[in-house]
């Protein structure tokens, strides 16, 4: 067994592992990162289109090119780096934090840390998770499968295609399916909007011609051997027509039904999780309810943008070293969910300094407001032209916007769009 010890360790190394780390460098303390993959980078190295970067690096760059300018701000820094580890287990409860991992260049390795930041990005959810009726032909795939065959290993799953989900990943898949010589022949959304972006929509989407079925349920996978074609039925008014379900056929079937935050980890060491994001429970230091383990990036609630993700990483990072020098908040008060508002993060916002939020809606809506209120006293509003459950929305909240909550027992913040 080898026996490492370092201030910090980083769980992840994508995009947040990499910027969190970073911050914990320029800080002056040791810290590793701990990547499974071979390679640093994460989910990026397979995302070959564009469309990364515009916050971050003001140009537009492919996922390959975004992680690559991170990784080189490695270079000169005290970071060390173990791929090919996989953490098998952490133990968090006392204040010396340890993590086994299985490597194939040191064997067992045990590596021991102060914190623990948390940054292992997101799944995809399967079949399983949805329930599709029909037998188990060859054929069906994530879309994150899909994209890894095609831009990393060099195979194309199928020719004829119907996408199941309008997240992100299916829509990108669809173009990027149809330029390999596909025929993509529908995206099948059940809920009554697109789940991924507009611009998505509209590049991937609009400009092959592709249809969009939305209040569509995919009722049946059709086939025994490999998939032969999908049924499809409209849903009216909240209710199924079975009479005018129709079927589209195909011989590939990629689902493209959501992402969910990779906590097994964090479950098995003790940590709570948010039943809304599928995420930690975390402070205004982005701190979980494990004092010295910190979370961000898509392992704590799922973003639609990288330079979202490294933003809240390097806070992340920022807040382990504070925490490590002995500083906590002053105060803090609790940010509660309000009307048409499904979760927002983190859980707590530090009264005495400027908090970033990150939120999502429940609804559609144009010409909307976001109101924050402070023990139900309307404290700042802000006009939204379009709000949309798969667009995040980003809110700072400064020490004047909070000041009625210094001093009062159990401040609430409440985050609401009307």
């Amino acid at each position: 067994m080898t026996e490492v010890h370092f201030d910090s360790v980083v769980i992840g190394g994508g995009a947040a592992g990499m910027a969190a780390a970073l911050e914990l460098d320029a800080a002056g303390f040791s810290c590793a990162i701990v990547e499974r993959e071979e390679n640093l980078g994460g989910i990026l190295t397979q995302c070959i289109h564009n469309g990364f970067g515009l916050i971050e690096f003001n140009e537009e760059l492919s996922g390959p090119e975004f992680a690559e300018k991170v990784e080189e701000r490695l270079a000169g820094t005290n970071i060390r780096t173990f791929t090919g580890a996989t953490v098998m287990d952490l133990d968090a409860a006392s204040e010396l934090k340890t993590l086994y991992c299985y490597t194939g260049s040191y064997g067992i390795l045990r590596i021991t840390a102060r914190s623990v930041i948390l940054a292992m990005g997101c799944r995809e959810r399967n079949r399983g998770n949805i329930r599709i009726p029909g037998d188990r032909p060859a054929g069906v795939y994530t879309a994150g499968l899909a994209q890894r065959l095609v831009n990393i290993e060099g195979y194309v799953p199928g020719k004829d295609v119907v996408i199941v989900g309008s997240g992100d990943i299916g829509l990108i898949m669809a173009r990027r399916m149809s330029w390999v010589g596909c025929k993509v022949h529908a995206v099948v959304e059940i809920l009554p909007y697109p789940s991924g972006l507009t611009r998505n929509i509209v590049q991937c989407l609009h400009d092959f011609g592709i249809p969009l079925y939305l209040s569509h349920l995919t009722t049946n996978i059709i086939g025994k051997d490999r998939v032969e074609g999908v049924e499809i039925t409209p849903i009216e008014n909240g209710a199924i027509q079975p009479d005018k379900a129709f079927t589209i056929p195909c011989d590939t079937v990629l689902l493209s039904v959501g992402l969910v935050p990779e906590n097994e980890l964090s479950k098995s060491a003790g940590i709570e999780l948010n039943a809304m994001t599928n995420g930690p429970n975390v402070d205004s230091m982005l701190m979980t309810n494990v004092p010295g383990v910190f979370a961000c990036g898509n392992v704590l609630h799922v973003h639609d943008l990288v330079d979202y993700v490294v933003e809240e990483a390097r806070r992340a990072g920022k807040f382990a070293a504070r925490w490590l020098k002995g500083e906590r908040p002053k105060a803090e008060a609790r940010v509660k969910a309000g009307p048409n508002i499904r979760y927002s993060a983190p859980g707590r916002v530090d009264l005495h300094a400027t908090n970033k939020l990150y939120m999502r809606t429940l609804i559609v809506k144009n010409d909307a407001t976001l109101e924050v209120r402070v023990n139900s006293r309307v404290v700042k509003s802000i006009r939204k032209n379009h709000v949309q459950p798969s667009e995040m929305i980003a809110l700072e909240l400064e020490p004047k916007d909070l000041e009625s909550a210094v001093g009062a027992p159990e401040p609430v913040v409440e985050l609401s769009i009307v």
